[in-house]
């Protein structure tokens, strides 16, 4: 499911997201996946995240691997999805971006079963490394 390469979670967002997560009866697989990801994550305080890091409610650019059509996308969360522009975190490719940095690939089950390795391309907007820690 994913690589062994180093992802970045603030501790904002690992809050907000484990909030949500333990508000729902049940989780399904996508989500279970989401929470091992999170378990392997580096924490730090919003300030101490790395600026080429996809964060919640920031903008990314990725592809997936064996297509070049680049996709822009800001990660949020599911009640903030209001356009195609947006994508949730509890979408498998949400899931995916968290915590990944520029040029870190990773590899993610989609939900048709097929595992899908997405690279990022470019963090065009992240909130911390505008000084937003509280978005």
């Amino acid at each position: 499911m994913s690589d062994n390469s180093s992802i970045f979670v603030s501790t904002i967002d690992l809050e907000r997201i484990y909030a949500l997560l333990e508000n729902m009866k049940s989780l399904p697989e996508a989500l279970i996946r989401l929470e091992d990801e999170l378990d392997r994550a580096n924490i730090v305080e919003p300030e101490c995240i790395p600026d080429n890091v996809v964060t919640m409610n920031s903008t990314v650019i990725f592809k997936f691997i064996g297509n070049e059509k680049q996709i822009q996308k800001k990660l949020v969360y599911p009640h903030e999805v209001k356009t195609n522009d947006e994508i949730s975190i509890f979408a498998p490719i949400g899931s995916a971006l968290l915590g990944l940095s520029v040029g870190q690939q990773l590899s993610w089950p989609m939900p048709d079963g097929n595992e899908r390795t997405i690279e990022i391309l470019d963090v065009v907007y992240q909130p911390e490394r505008s000084g937003e820690y509280c978005v």
